[in-house]
């Protein structure tokens, strides 16, 4: 059987069965929870709704896009969806809103100024929103460590990246820079989390997208700080070479 997945024709294996009768299949509470969502989205996602959800992560309210991009991925690659999706479409709506979620605390912030972002952070409604000083603190901390690149680094990292917008509209970070690195580091986010939806439907097991987001999400960190303790070394070693020189 051959189905668009990624926006070509591929073979897939017949033993692959419809989204309700996969997810029927566990009685799991985590599996349990991602057929309701998979279930939920195969008689309802589309472009738009992928679109808005993202968009919705990007910004100030906590809404994981691991409940996003992974099952609507599930869903366009199983013969029997009938949402009509394929991934990279996926990938590049979802990347698109969560630019736009990004525009919105980026603009947010900047109007506003620091004092009324900290105040709103503290206050009940931003209490409920998942948001505290301290974590408004820690993402213009991490901002102002690491520049602008900070943008597009913070979207691979957990809670920083649905944050990091506030400091670049508090600090009026150029709007092409913000614009460029905030689309590249979703951009790859939104890859990986489409790999992950990928590799859970050739598993056929939703289950795979709950045990493996955390991890993902782990291993970038990890990677990051290797990436980050090698180019600091390198620098030191230069800096010894030339003192001996």
């Amino acid at each position: 059987m051959t189905v668009a997945c990624w926006g070509v024709s591929a073979q897939v294996p017949m033993e692959h069965q419809t989204i309700a009768e996969q997810v029927n299949g566990d009685d799991s509470t985590s599996t349990g929870f991602v057929a309701d969502v998979l279930t939920w989205y195969d008689a309802h996602m589309n472009y738009t709704t992928v679109g808005l959800l993202m968009a919705l992560e990007s910004s100030f309210i906590p809404f994981p896009s691991e409940v996003v991009v992974p099952p609507a991925v599930y869903v366009a690659c199983n013969p029997e969806s009938r949402s009509g999706m394929v991934v990279w479409l996926i990938v590049l709506i979802g990347t698109l809103g969560a630019l736009v979620g990004a525009y919105i605390n980026y603009f947010l912030s900047r109007w506003l100024g620091r004092p009324i972002v900290y105040a709103f952070a503290e206050c009940r409604v931003g209490r409920l929103l998942g948001l505290s000083k301290e974590k408004v603190q820690r993402a213009e901390t991490y901002f102002n460590d690491h520049g602008n690149l900070s943008t597009l680094v913070g979207r691979l990292i957990p809670v920083i990246r649905q944050l990091i917008s506030i400091p670049a509209g508090l600090s009026k970070m150029n709007l092409g820079m913000f614009t460029l690195f905030t689309f590249i580091g979703a951009g790859v986010w939104n890859t990986l989390l489409a790999v992950l939806g990928w590799l859970a439907y050739q598993a056929a097991d939703p289950s795979v997208i709950v045990k493996y987001s955390h991890q993902l999400s782990i291993g970038i960190v990890v990677l990051l700080a290797v990436v980050v303790v090698f180019v600091v070394l390198r620098a030191l070693r230069r800096k010894k070479l030339k003192s001996e020189n």
